[in-house]
């Protein structure tokens, strides 16, 4: 985990090797692709300094997930689908079995956590476009996963109400211990403006009763959003870890909730029923 870690430490210095590049243009810094040249030389380097040896034969698909994972650099843009590559590294790393079922929490928690920050610094630093934004009817510009596993970790053990999440003592007291309140911080740094103007879809989220009810709608809505549209899930890789099979049809898929599992209803009433309304 600390070896896999220390990767967004290198790239962080070919961040800082790679300033923005003055432009008449405020959006898209073409320093962004000089960046990315280096990423795409160096990350599977990185990747063999971090990994065992014994896996040498997957680090192509390995990193093909993880360079994948920053942005695009013709577009100089960055989105959920930029996001979802990062979430197959991780889940490849588990298949490959360089990580366990006890690395699950750190690497939700400090892993992923370190991801995000250092996806925030090229955002910042080269002014991202969000890829296919929905502005404020989307849950957020550039992330969603944080806000899924963020609630998981708020409906085990929360100090607060939902209802409280956006309250400026909350978000300066636990914005560096739970991940979903340090996204609600990031938003207030970046954006101006009502938080019901700006972040519409979150600021509804303060109204849910209880953090469960707001994980298993984030995951629906993440289903929906994310996971069944084309212009995203186009664009993903698919290799020896994470393999491209259909399912039988009339399979139940297991659907995770809060680190259960729990097999999923085939019924049409039920699905109708989830369709409905994500907060049900």
């Amino acid at each position: 985990m600390n070896n896999v870690v220390g990767i967004f430490d290198k790239l962080n210095k070919l961040v800082d090797e790679s300033p923005p590049v003055d432009q008449p243009t405020r959006f898209g810094n073409k320093g962004y692709r000089v960046w990315a040249r280096k990423m795409h030389r160096d990350i599977f380097v990185f990747l063999k300094d971090a990994l065992p040896q014994e896996k040498c034969d997957l680090f192509s698909e390995l990193g093909a997930y993880l360079s994948e994972s920053f942005g695009n650099s013709v577009r100089i843009d960055y989105g959920t689908g930029h996001e979802l590559s990062f979430i197959f590294f991780l889940c490849a790393l588990f298949k490959a079995e360089i990580f366990s079922e006890e690395d699950s929490v750190a690497c939700a928690l400090r892993l992923f956590n370190s991801y995000l920050l250092f996806v925030r610094r090229l955002q910042k630093e080269y002014h991202l476009e969000p890829a296919g934004s929905q502005g404020v009817w989307s849950l957020d510009d550039f992330q969603f996963v944080p806000f899924i596993w963020g609630s998981a970790q708020l409906a085990f053990s929360s100090p607060f109400e939902p209802a409280r999440f956006l309250d400026e003592e909350i978000i300066n007291e636990y914005k560096d211990d739970y991940l979903f309140i340090g996204c609600i911080d990031y938003i207030n740094q970046v954006k101006t403006g009502h938080f019901a103007e700006h972040s519409n879809q979150l600021w509804s989220i303060s109204a849910v009763p209880s953090w469960t009810k707001i994980n298993s709608g984030l995951v629906k809505m993440y289903q929906k959003e994310i996971l069944s549209k084309y212009p995203i899930m186009q664009h993903a890789l698919f290799g020896k870890l994470l393999r491209f099979d259909p399912v039988t049809p009339g399979t139940a898929l297991p659907v995770a909730r809060l680190g259960f599992i729990h097999p999923t209803s085939t019924s049409s009433s039920s699905t109708s029923r989830m369709a409905r309304k994500f907060w049900n």
